[in-house]
């Protein structure tokens, strides 16, 4: 197959972690015989910094024309320790999720047996625990009209919601839960906001065309709780923009670390992935960024366009550096391993799939893997 793959680095650790998910497409290409071209463009803070805007119209035709977007990551302290700010690189983001319709937000929450014991969460309360969350992205209250008055003392921004919004990423969900485990639960706050409400009404009527989907409600603040007390109750979770921004940010605490969690945004023509986590400017250029979302974030463009046997090889890699140990210090903190070397890691094992492998013992001490 060939693809053509817009790649947008972005700030902070956004780069660093990007170029190890390149890295596995690469070696899905030698492996199984496909041809994907690259073609970079800068977002967020650094574009900002170079061109005044936060995406460039240059970024954003790239993005139109490519096949898919594998993204990094945006933001930077000097913007958000900055209030008064007119020009931030969130804006960016949410301007580029717009423009290519990306109205379905996709966030899968699983827990890898090797990593159990990472979690801050006990381990028979997460046991088993494998949901996927589906948030609406491009309406709600990141989109709606914002007003601040002329003293700057009152602020509003306005929750909207259109029957149509909420039916197209509905289905989705529920085709979803057929393929799963036939569980739908809608997250909202239907008893105080008039939008849940609305939300509740369309998904119910959704519903009547999936009998064999069961589904629940279950208010936004109860959710926030019953994922952390009981996170295998959940199948597909179905919910809105700013609620899905919050609990799937808590969903990823139960597998040890945000730095595990990928995702896809995905419209009628386009699609783009990502890692969950933030840019970490803190981690900038010091190797020590874990690249396995972004990695798992390409295994899902890879599924998109129906490479699940690739998918599947690039996430059995991944499986392989958990197991073996062979982390960044998020995972394990006297691991000599950094952000290249998990890459390469991974990469090796997408080529070289066996189950027999070795891991030389001298280079291990120097913080790098050597397939044998």
């Amino acid at each position: 197959m060939n693809l053509n793959i817009a790649l947008l680095p972005g700030d902070g650790i956004g780069p660093e972690v990007l170029a190890q998910a390149v890295k596995c497409l690469q070696a899905v290409e030698e492996t199984f015989n496909h041809q994907f071209i690259y073609r970079e463009a800068v977002v967020g803070a650094i574009a900002i910094d170079r061109k005044g805007n936060p995406l460039p119209d240059t970024t954003l035709n790239l993005c139109k024309e490519a096949d898919a977007v594998l993204f990094g990551a945006i933001g930077d302290p000097k913007y958000d320790n900055d209030p008064n700010a007119k020009v931030r690189p969130e804006q960016g983001l949410l301007k580029l999720r717009k423009e290519l319709g990306l109205f379905a937000n996709i966030r899968p929450v699983k827990v890898f047996p090797s990593l159990i014991q990472n979690s801050p969460l006990k381990q028979e309360v997460i046991d088993g625990t494998d949901f996927t969350i589906y948030r609406e992205l491009t309406g709600g209250i990141y989109f709606g009209q914002k007003h601040l008055n002329e003293d700057g003392t009152v602020a509003s921004d306005l929750c909207e919601y259109s029957e149509q919004e909420i039916s197209r990423i509905a289905h989705l969900a529920f085709k979803a839960a057929k393929n799963r485990r036939n569980k739908l639960t809608l997250v909202d706050k239907a008893n105080v906001l008039e939008s849940s409400r609305l939300w509740r009404k369309v998904v119910t009527k959704i519903g009547e065309s999936y009998p064999d989907v069961q589904l629940e409600y279950m208010f936004v603040d109860n959710a926030a709780m019953q994922i952390i007390l009981n996170p295998s109750q959940f199948d597909v979770i179905l919910t809105e923009n700013m609620f899905g921004d919050i609990i799937s940010d808590e969903g990823s605490v139960i597998g040890g670390s945000i730095g595990l969690l990928a995702s896809a945004s995905a419209g009628e023509d386009s699609a783009m992935f990502e890692p969950i986590h933030g840019s970490y400017p803190q981690a900038k250029a010091q190797d020590i960024a874990n690249p396995i979302a972004s990695i798992l974030s390409a295994a899902m463009l890879l599924e998109h366009f129906g490479l699940y046997e690739e998918a599947m090889a690039v996430r059995e890699a991944v499986d392989k550096s958990l197991k073996k140990g062979v982390v960044t210090p998020d995972l394990d903190s006297k691991s000599q391993y950094g952000t290249n070397q998990v890459g390469d890691f991974v990469a090796e094992n997408i080529v070289d799939n066996g189950d027999d492998f070795n891991m030389n013992d001298e280079n291990i001490d120097l913080g790098k893997s050597t397939i044998i």
